[in-house]
């Protein structure tokens, strides 16, 4: 495995011209094969599973477990949603600025901090979902491993994330293996939804609700003030429940390991054979300048924080929205379920359409489907449009899943076009995507959990008043749709064509081919 450094300024490599022997030897394999198998596709799709299992459990059963298991408050809840998803979010450029001062190893310069970091991921992970048998420092308890577990798998998730680039230099190989991995990512938000859903699903029903232990409260909405009876879970059913979601994250954790293990074994990591061996990596802060001063980065990047809020808002309150506002608490898993498998089978036919047509029409034409379809579901809340909702919804999952990683590997391309003697970038633009998207996801989960508190969310209870139905409407059908229409807005200004992406691609070759002739060149002049 070479070790990429930077290529010499000086005229020499282009004045200088050695005979015909001087090239004897063959070029480089890491740079003329860049063609992946297809077992190495899938071993690195593989190595991204265990993340989207964890974070699907995570995005749609975390705040329902704090407030009906756990038993915080709403407001504590929001707080540790935010201050984890915040946490987590700053997390990102660190551990991007660590990563770009790491050395290359035997196996790599990424893959030692995905496997390094992978038992820890696992045993915070437990005991996110374990109930402590003390009350009043829950909250803490919570907070605290929720940041852990943040900082954790985002040394997990920045180098992984940042591995594209070094899979290979051929962008049509980089599109298939993004495919590959988005279509196992979406499959593994199905493996977490169905394994969480199904385990903990006994856990939501109304058979522990008993109809003693009632008590009367008065709330008014549009019709007056009218009692509403507040039953109170069970002992047996907090019991079961802590159970079950402790089995459900021993399992969940499980496949963590037995994923990060395949792709180790099966996924070859590559240095950037674009630069030279002389080239010196540029410092993190002038990086750091470089990337924000992108235009390209910054559009689709704020495109899809806004497409990804809404995404979120949708994951994280659908449980609590089919349990409380439209009577749905014995389907939802299956509801959840057909969604993603919706969005797995659907993952194929986006990655046709955006090498047919486009990723930019991909983009648009992916994620609009969810709007109307949301809105149908809150005005027509019944099993059978659920069902219609949920496979329709699938499409723009898969899409908002798949486009932006297609799309950043060829934003990364333009700026490699635009400044040709860099090194070392590519973690800073990935953990920032993913700094960007992950604190905007933490504000709106954040505010979105403290509306429950202001319409009255009552911990414990089975039944909750008319005012947080209608804020769950809300947080499922007219925000998301806001936040959509703003990221699609702000997408219509991405400058990366298909055209400007091919053009790029024939530079970019052309590039490579220069950077392996002076290599070669400085390297016999060197041994003569």
């Amino acid at each position: 495995m070479a070790k990429g450094e930077k290529v010499s300024h000086t005229p020499a490599g282009k004045l200088l011209k050695p005979p015909e022997s001087a090239f004897s030897k063959p070029p480089h394999q890491t740079v003329l094969d860049q063609r992946l198998s297809v077992c190495s596709k899938l071993c690195f799709a593989i190595g991204g599973a265990p993340n989207q299992v964890a974070g699907s459990a995570t995005a749609f059963f975390l705040q329902i477990y704090l407030l009906d298991v756990a038993q915080i408050n709403p407001f504590q809840a929001s707080m540790v949603l935010f201050i984890g998803k915040a946490w987590g979010a700053v997390t990102d450029p660190v551990v991007g600025f660590f990563i770009t001062k790491s050395k290359w190893t035997r196996i790599g310069r990424l893959m030692p901090w995905m496997v390094g970091c992978t038992p820890f991921v696992v045993v915070s992970y437990f005991y996110l979902w374990f109930v402590p048998p003390f009350t009043n420092g829950r909250f803490i308890w919570y907070l605290g491993f929720y940041c852990l577990y943040q900082t954790l798998i985002t040394c997990f998730h920045v180098p992984y994330s940042a591995l594209t680039m070094f899979l290979s230099t051929d962008q049509k190989e980089r599109d298939s293996a993004t495919a590959y991995r988005m279509t196992l990512e979406v499959l593994g938000t199905l493996v977490g939804a169905a394994i969480q859903g199904q385990i903990v699903a006994s856990a939501h029903t109304l058979k522990h609700c008993p109809q003693h232990n009632i008590s009367a409260g008065h709330l008014g909405n549009s019709s007056g003030a009218e009692i509403v009876k507040r039953i109170v879970h069970s002992q047996d059913f907090l019991s079961h429940g802590k159970e079950m979601y402790m089995i459900a994250a021993g399992v969940i954790g499980g496949v963590f390991l037995i994923c990060t293990v395949v792709m180790f074994l099966g996924v070859r990591e590559r240095d950037d054979p674009y630069i030279s061996k002389t080239e010196k990596q540029i410092p993190f802060h002038k990086g750091f300048i470089l990337v924000m001063r992108h235009g390209p980065y910054l559009t689709l990047t704020a495109a899809f924080l806004f497409i990804s809020v809404a995404i979120q808002l949708v994951q994280s309150n659908f449980v609590l929205f089919c349990t409380y506002a439209v009577d749905l608490r014995d389907h939802f898993q299956n509801i959840v379920l057909t969604i993603l498998v919706s969005a797995v089978v659907s993952i194929p036919l986006w990655q046709w359409f955006l090498e047919r047509f486009g990723k930019k029409k991909a983009a648009f034409c992916g994620i609009t489907w969810i709007m109307p379809f949301t809105v149908m579901l809150v005005f027509i809340p019944n099993l059978v449009v659920a069902y219609v909702v949920a496979v329709s919804s699938g499409l723009s999952v898969a899409a908002s899943l798949l486009l932006p990683w297609s799309m950043l590997p060829d934003v990364v391309d333009d700026f490699r076009l635009a400044n040709p003697y860099c090194k070392g970038y590519e973690a800073i633009f990935y953990s920032f995507y993913v700094f960007f998207t992950k604190f905007a996801a933490g504000i709106s989960l954040g505010v979105s959990t403290l509306c429950l508190e202001f319409a009255g969310y009552d911990t414990g209870a089975c039944r909750q008043p008319a005012q947080v139905a209608y804020t769950l409407k809300l947080l499922i059908g007219a925000a998301p749709v806001a936040f959509i229409v703003t990221g699609l807005l702000i997408l219509l200004l991405y400058p990366i064509s298909e055209d400007v992406r091919l053009r790029n691609k024939l530079c970019l070759e052309e590039l490579r081919k220069q950077s392996s002739i002076s290599s070669r060149t400085l390297e016999d002049l060197s041994n003569v």
